[in-house]
């Protein structure tokens, strides 16, 4: 991860940069730092779509969950269609056609489910890194300003 390094190649600047005796302040160079924190702006946007694609993905995943449900509450009710036609079976037909009608349901609520789930929390990931990264840019900031 690009920013991960910036911020690493930051820190080691601040770290290895002159301290001014009896402070806690330290002597860097401006012009790298602010070309670091030029580079983490231009690779920022890189997270930013990440987290707008795991977003996009979500919604393609939960599409497929629904047309996977929709096609198998669709294939039940022709096979239930199918099992009346045949009269000695009706009854069975219709037990059975309820059975794979709720397994259908559940199947698919679980998988809506989990893919909500499986998203935010790919998207808290994402958000608690950007945090990470703003509130370390904030402290380099704040320490420049000493």
């Amino acid at each position: 991860m690009q920013i991960m390094y910036l911020l690493d190649q930051l820190e080691d600047i601040i770290e290895n940069g002159a301290t001014l005796p009896f402070s806690n302040k330290t002597l860097v160079n401006v012009e790298e730092v602010i070309a670091i924190i030029q580079d983490i702006r231009i690779n920022l946007p890189d997270e930013i779509k990440q987290s707008q694609w795991i977003k996009e993905e979500r919604k393609k995943i939960l599409v497929e969950a629904q047309k996977e449900a929709e096609t198998i509450v669709e294939e039940t009710e022709n096979y239930i269609k199918k099992m009346v036609d045949e009269n000695e079976i009706t009854k069975n037909a219709y037990e059975l056609a309820e059975e794979i009608i709720q397994k259908a349901q559940d199947n698919a609520k679980e998988i809506r489910l989990g893919t909500k789930e499986y998203a935010d929390s790919i998207l808290l990931k994402v958000q608690s890194q950007l945090q990470d990264i703003l509130s370390t840019i904030d402290e380099n900031r704040k320490e420049l300003r000493r």
